[in-house]
């Protein structure tokens, strides 16, 4: 926990990767970083914002490393403290020694999980939104989250919030000025209700942000996409040929699958999370039972629902259609195809000519041994997975912390506008008002919460 630890301790840190590599930063920060760098040096500290060569070594005189050294005064540097950086050759052995040399001296400690980001947010360099940031754009695995994370830092978001927080208060501010000058001739009568007039339309933005958070959730931990139909559909060797490797068992056993087998692909350039999942029909044991339900469940929970069908089965009847909804015929009937869904019928390799599909209909006809048609179907999910996660809107709800917050806020922002329509007191609607700036103010940090930044910080990598 950050919270406890003075903000006044100079603190130190690896702020590079672990492990074996041609560079590693170790940060110090605080009001006794330069005494840190002069424990090392007798030389002079270099001049600010100027990278010097300078030989590190012990109180003994043993040469630990000639580094990089970078001097970042107080307030122009991350933490808005005095900041020194020692750029080291990236040696476990050199890292742990240098910070061990330094601890020995008594003049800093270790920077607990995201100290060095909370000082940076202590001392408004960043607001709460762009030091989540930072962390997601460390955690970033993919182009998708580090295009999302970007924007929050450039705090594309808290301009957001704070436009509706302002939104808010001058609403409060009308609204006392009712209270405090009831007769006042240059204060209208209808006051209270001209004020609230922006917030009708600020209640429509919270609900669009709210609407979008599942997009933005999907962004950061991945998009969700489940393979479902009939048993012996060739599901398993569908999502082997996704995941170009054996990542499923594969049989001609129906019922082979009874868990949900997950695997990770990088699509559009976010990240994608594709199950495969058991056999839609009537469970023959518990255990199936058991798998069968699994995967209805994956299938109400997934972003997106890949519905597979043998295509043989399908061959004599020359009209697939929406009524042939994999797995109805199992006895699982309403687990069918919807809206934007995709519908492959696979195995066409058994079939010496293919289907018959309506022409109003998207259909993927593919072999999943052979690969034929699989390239089509491929592209299709990349368009999808594209077209349902970019957005030219500012990321706002990217986060479960967030989307309490904006609900919060909501739920404040509408008892306002029912108080104000059924005559409830100006001092109660400003009330509900003023609750539902605090929740927003809150994202930003704003009005913060030790406890909430505590919880928020602690959860960062030891050197930011």
């Amino acid at each position: 926990m950050v919270g406890p630890r003075g903000s006044t301790d100079t603190i130190i840190a690896l702020a590079s990767g672990t492990g074996r590599a041609g560079i590693a930063v170790v940060r110090v920060s605080g009001p006794g970083a330069l005494g840190v760098l002069a424990h090392f040096s007798t030389e002079s500290a270099p001049l600010p914002r100027h990278a010097s060569i300078r030989k590190l070594t012990t109180e003994e005189g043993e040469l630990l490393d000639e580094a990089i050294v970078l001097v970042f005064p107080a307030p122009h540097s991350y933490t808005g403290q005095d900041v020194v950086e020692l750029h080291l050759h990236g040696g476990t052995a050199i890292v742990e020694a240098v910070l061990a040399s330094a601890l020995k001296s008594r003049l800093c400690r270790v920077a607990d999980p995201g100290e060095f980001t909370r000082r940076a947010f202590d001392a408004g360099r960043l607001d709460l939104t762009q030091a989540e940031a930072i962390s997601d754009l460390i955690d970033a695995e993919t182009e998708g989250q580090r295009r999302q994370a970007a924007r929050l830092y450039q705090g594309e978001a808290a301009k957001v919030f704070e436009g509706w927080r302002g939104l808010l208060m001058s609403a409060m501010a009308a609204l006392e000025a009712s209270i405090d000058f009831p007769d006042e001739a240059d204060i209208p009568g209808d006051v209270d209700l001209s004020a609230l007039e922006p917030i009708e339309t600020l209640a429509h933005e919270l609900e669009s942000a709210l609407g979008d958070a599942k997009r933005l959730r999907s962004v950061r931990e991945g998009y969700r996409s489940a393979l479902l139909g009939p048993p012996n559909a060739g599901k398993s060797s569908l999502m082997n040929r996704l995941a170009r490797r054996d990542a499923a068992i594969v049989s001609p056993i129906a019922g082979t699958t009874r868990d949900v087998v997950e695997i990770r692909l990088v699509l559009a350039g976010y990240p994608v999370w594709v199950a495969d999942t058991a056999g839609l029909r009537e469970a023959r044991d518990a255990i199936e039972a058991e798998g069968v339900r699994r995967a209805l469940a994956r299938a109400e929970e997934a972003d997106l629902r890949i519905w597979v069908s043998d295509a043989s089965r399908h061959a004599q009847a020359g009209n697939v259609s929406r009524e042939t909804s994999p797995g109805g015929e199992d006895g699982t009937a309403g687990t069918g195809p919807r809206p934007g869904d995709i519908r492959v019928l696979n195995k066409s390799d058994l079939l010496p000519t293919a289907p018959k599909i309506a022409a109003d209909e998207e259909v993927f006809i593919v072999s999943a041994m052979t690969g034929a048609g699989f390239d089509a179907f491929e592209r299709r999910l990349v368009e999808i997975v594209g077209e349902r996660l970019a957005s030219d809107e500012a990321p706002l709800v990217t986060r479960a912390r967030h989307r309490e917050l904006v609900e919060e806020a909501l739920a404040a922002v509408e008892r306002a506008l029912e108080g104000a329509r059924i005559g409830m007191g100006a001092e109660l609607v400003s009330e509900d008002l003023r609750l539902a700036a605090r929740a927003l103010g809150r994202i930003t940090g704003a009005i913060d919460a030790e406890d909430l930044l505590d919880r928020i910080f602690s959860q960062f990598c030891i050197g930011k």
